[in-house]
C-alpha cells in the first residue's frame, strides 16, 4: 500500500460532518413561571447528502500517488519505469522558508517511493536524509526525526529487505502526517504533497514522452481538479511568503491548469506539461 503521507489527509471536514449527525439536541428547560411554555420539541440532526459530504470532503484522496502513476503507467503498456527516470538531486533545505522546503521535500518523498526497490542503498539513504532535513526545518518534532534514523541506519547496516522496507516505509507515513501537521501545522502539507505530485507529473510526462504514446496523456495527466486544488492553495501562501520557487509552481500550476482543462492531451500538451515541471523542479 502507497504511504498516506504523499496524498491528502484533510478529513476534518467529513469528521466534523460526521459529528453532527451524531445526536439530537437536548431540549431546553422550561421558563419559570406559573405557565411555562413547553420546550421546543427536538430538532432533527441534520442530514448530510453525498454532494454535502463531496463539498466537504474535497481534499480526500486528490492527489494520485507516485505509485498510482507507475501503475498507470504499465496499465496504459509503457514500460519505462519512473525510477530510471529520478535525478540525483542537491536539495538544500538550509532555507528558512517553509514553503521552499515543503515543496523540496515533497519531491524527496516521490523520489524514495518510487526508487525504493531499485535504488542504490547510499541514493536511498541520502533521500530519506533530504526529508528528514527538511522535516526538521518544518518543525516536525522527535517521532519523525527518530523514525527516519532508525530506518537509515538499518539500510546502512543491510538490516532490512528492500521488501521489508516498502513496509517501513508505509508505517513512517502513520507517524509523519499526524506530527507535522500538529507540530507545524497543516498549511505545510498541500504545499508537501504538491512537490510530490510535481515530480509525479513531471516523469510521467517523460515516460509519455519517451514512449510515443500520447494518446494515453488523458487517462495518466489530465487532473484539471488537482491541479486547480494546488494552485489556491498555493497562491494564497505565496501571497504570505514571496518565494522564488512557491512563485514559479504557482505560474506553472496556472498554465498546467488551463492544459489539462481542455478537451484532450496531445503530444503539444504533453511537452509542456513536461517543460513547466522541469522549470519548477530546476529551482531545486
Amino acid at each position: 500500500m502507497l504511504p498516506s503521507w504523499i496524498r491528502p489527509v484533510l478529513f476534518s471536514a467529513v469528521l466534523v460532518g460526521a459529528s453532527a449527525c451524531g445526536g439530537t439536541p437536548e431540549a431546553p428547560a422550561p421558563a419559570p413561571g406559573p405557565a411555562p411554555e413547553p420546550a421546543p420539541a427536538p430538532q432533527a440532526a441534520p442530514s448530510l447528502d453525498l454532494a454535502t459530504l463531496q463539498a466537504q470532503a474535497q481534499n480526500i484522496a486528490l492527489t494520485p500517488s507516485p505509485a498510482e502513476m507507475q501503475a498507470a503507467l504499465s496499465k496504459a503498456q509503457i514500460t519505462q519505469s519512473l525510477a530510471e527516470l529520478v535525478q540525483k538531486r542537491e536539495v538544500d533545505m538550509d532555507t528558512p522558508n517553509k514553503d521552499r522546503v515543503a515543496v523540496r521535500t515533497g519531491v524527496l518523498v516521490a523520489d524514495v517511493v518510487l526508487t525504493i526497490k531499485t535504488a542504490p542503498k547510499e541514493d536511498l539513504v541520502a533521500r530519506l536524509q533530504g526529508i528528514q532535513k527538511g522535516m526538521q526545518q518544518l518543525g516536525g518534532g522527535a517521532d519523525i526525526d527518530n523514525t527516519i534514523t532508525d530506518l537509515v541506519n538499518r539500510i546502512q547496516n543491510d538490516a532490512v529487505s528492500r521488501d521489508e522496507l516498502v513496509k517501513d516505509i508505509d508505517e513512517l507515513a502513520g507517524v509523519i502526517i499526524p506530527e507535522i501537521e500538529y507540530e507545524a501545522g497543516e498549511k505545510v502539507v498541500p504545499l508537501i504533497q504538491a512537490g510530490s505530485w510535481l515530480e509525479g507529473a513531471n516523469l510521467v510526462s517523460s515516460a509519455v514522452m519517451a514512449s510515443g504514446k500520447f494518446d494515453t496523456a488523458d487517462a495518466l495527466l489530465k487532473q484539471p481538479e488537482v491541479v486547480k486544488y494546488f494552485r489556491q492553495y498555493v497562491k494564497i501562501e505565496g501571497e504570505n511568503a514571496p518565494d522564488e520557487v512557491v512563485a514559479k509552481l504557482e505560474q506553472t500550476l496556472g498554465q498546467l491548469e488551463m492544459i489539462t482543462s481542455g478537451e484532450t492531451l496531445g503530444e503539444e500538451e504533453v511537452k509542456t506539461i513536461n517543460e513547466q515541471t522541469d522549470a519548477v523542479l530546476a529551482l531545486l
